[in-house]
């Protein structure tokens, strides 16, 4: 007679706990399913899953000497904090936020304005404070307390935890270029100046060649294209143009669009200290960005000082950037028009002039509706309206 077997009721759902794993396993290689764990471990999303990186950018921040002489305290520190108090929640409240600063940090050279910017150490922490990630420093006058002024504002803003771009700590060839990860997405971003303003003499070739990051067109070419390979989106951040004038020179289009042809993204042009047009440039079905000039951020070029009203104006821009899977795009593009509000506030610098207060202004802030718009009086309201306008009209940015 043939017995009957009983299998153990343990046996059943060991087998069952295998058929769900197979299962399990099958979906996830498959892609309809994450990895994930419990407590104490990362979680790996799922292969659709979209993840998003905002990031803002100015133009010049421009310490001229009535700046830090009006930043000046009674103990002889510096308070630059006041000069970002309506920008900093824009700054803050962006993923990764990068400036533009224009000029060097060296207490081996006397402070000074124009023409050799060198400012108080306090301005980077108020730069950090404001929420800054990056700064770039590609620009005609990082030379302006020579090399060793150039490295210690390096040294300055990397020892607060900002990143630099466009000055080599010890050899172009030989470091990385800057790549920061943001919400998963990999962002380069490359700075290049078109000159120095003849301080280069002062260095040897070897140093120049090591520690600059010039518009070399074949080691541009070769490092966004290296960028490209590395990084998910490339943002470069180059310095040329002529001062003043509203529109980009021919110049200045062919460069910026062999840059998107070597494999950049996003192209934020700086140097003529006026905003110019912004352009959108597709390729291979995906759109990228061009604006020829952010303006200057915060300067005491205003038309009182240079009889150029649009001096005092500037751009925040701001990119969202969108990646699923291997593929990002740049999302959104916006351009906030600002404005640097000054007046004299009654006090004398020992330098002898009256001191003023400085604001730099989001004007969708101080608009008709904005949050800010009833500090202003009516002459202000007016000058910030026509502005505003003004600026849109110009940068003509269409981003569907």
């Amino acid at each position: 007679m043939m017995r009957k077997i009983t299998y153990p009721r343990v046996s059943l759902i060991c087998l069952i706990i295998i058929l769900l794993s197979l299962l399990l396993g099958t979906l996830h290689d498959f892609g309809f399913l994450g990895d994930y764990s419990s407590q104490g471990t990362s979680v790996k999303v799922a292969k659709s899953q979209k993840r998003t990186a905002r990031v803002v950018a100015n133009g010049d921040i421009l310490i001229h000497d009535i700046l830090y002489a009006s930043a000046r305290k009674e103990d002889g520190g510096y308070d630059f904090a006041p000069y970002f108090q309506y920008v900093k929640p824009w700054i803050e409240g962006a993923d990764l936020a990068i400036g533009d600063y224009e000029g060097t940090i060296s207490s081996d050279f006397p402070l000074a304005g124009y023409p050799l910017f060198n400012a108080p150490a306090e301005i980077a922490q108020a730069i950090k404070d404001t929420g800054y990630d990056v700064v770039d420093l590609a620009h005609n006058h990082i030379l302006d307390s020579q090399l060793s002024g150039a490295l210690n504002t390096v040294k300055t803003f990397n020892g607060l935890g900002i990143d630099t771009i466009g000055v080599y700590k010890k050899n172009r060839a030989e470091e990385d270029f800057l790549i920061k990860e943001v919400n998963g997405i990999k962002i380069a971003i490359l700075g290049y100046a078109y000159g120095y303003n003849g301080q280069e003499a002062s260095l040897s070739q070897a140093a120049y060649e090591a520690h600059l990051s010039d518009l070399n067109k074949y080691k541009m070419k070769a490092e966004i294209e290296e960028a490209e390979k590395k990084a998910d989106v490339t943002i470069v951040m180059p310095q040329m143009g002529i001062e003043y004038q509203l529109e980009p020179t021919t110049e200045q289009v062919t460069l910026y669009h062999k840059m998107i042809d070597w494999g950049a993204d996003v192209i934020l042009g700086g140097h003529p200290h006026v905003i110019e047009p912004s352009e959108i440039v597709e390729k291979e079905g995906q759109k990228k960005f061009i604006i020829y000039s952010m303006g200057n951020f915060i300067s005491n070029q205003r038309l009182e000082t240079v009889e150029d009203i649009w001096t005092e104006r500037g751009l925040l821009m701001d990119v969202t950037f969108e990646k699923t899977g291997k593929k990002t795009i740049i999302k959104t593009v916006k351009a906030h028009p600002t404005m640097v509000w000054s007046w004299a506030n009654g006090k004398y610098a020992q330098e002898g002039y009256e001191c003023r207060d400085y604001r730099t202004l989001v004007l969708e802030d101080f608009i008709e509706g904005g949050k800010y718009r009833d500090i202003l009086d009516s002459t202000m309201q007016e000058k910030v309206d026509t502005a505003y306008q003004e600026m849109n009209e110009l940068v003509n940015l269409q981003w569907d």
